[in-house]
């Protein structure tokens, strides 16, 4: 299975999948990354805190942005080489998380591609940014 190649794509050119955040995917994160800060996996700690209640990792939700890059635009086989990330609204148990990402840049010389990426709860952005990618050429 490979993703699109060079050629295949435009500016303008996007793509979007949405998770729903549940407290189990929140656990895993936390166990996978050795991020147990009590603000994600205490409720009664994080009830105190200044969202008051557990949110999700900010990397959870940018983690979905990686899902997206590597499986649908550019999808399977692109490298990814850079991501800029802002962290605008917490992520709460719960929430469905649609991410989307767009082509704005297309450098042909190094096959490289930027995206602007964005993950939404609703109409409110929750993370943004933009990410680099690198892909292959068709024939290559």
């Amino acid at each position: 299975m490979s993703g699109l190649c060079l050629e295949d794509l435009g500016l303008g050119q996007s793509a979007e999948r949405t998770w729903t955040v549940d407290a189990a995917a929140i656990d895993a994160f936390a166990a996978v990354s050795g991020d147990d800060n009590p603000l994600h996996t205490d409720e009664a700690y994080a009830a105190t805190g200044p969202f008051h209640g557990r949110v999700a990792h900010g990397m959870l939700a940018a983690s979905y942005i990686s899902a997206v890059l590597g499986a649908q635009l550019p999808g399977a086989g692109a490298i990814y080489l850079a991501q800029t990330l802002r962290f605008l609204r917490p992520v709460r148990i719960g929430d469905e998380v649609k991410v989307t990402v767009t082509v704005t840049g297309i450098d042909p010389a190094k096959a490289r591609v930027t995206l602007s990426t964005r993950c939404a709860v609703g109409r409110k952005s929750v993370v943004d940014g933009e990410a680099q990618v690198l892909v292959s050429r068709r024939g290559a």
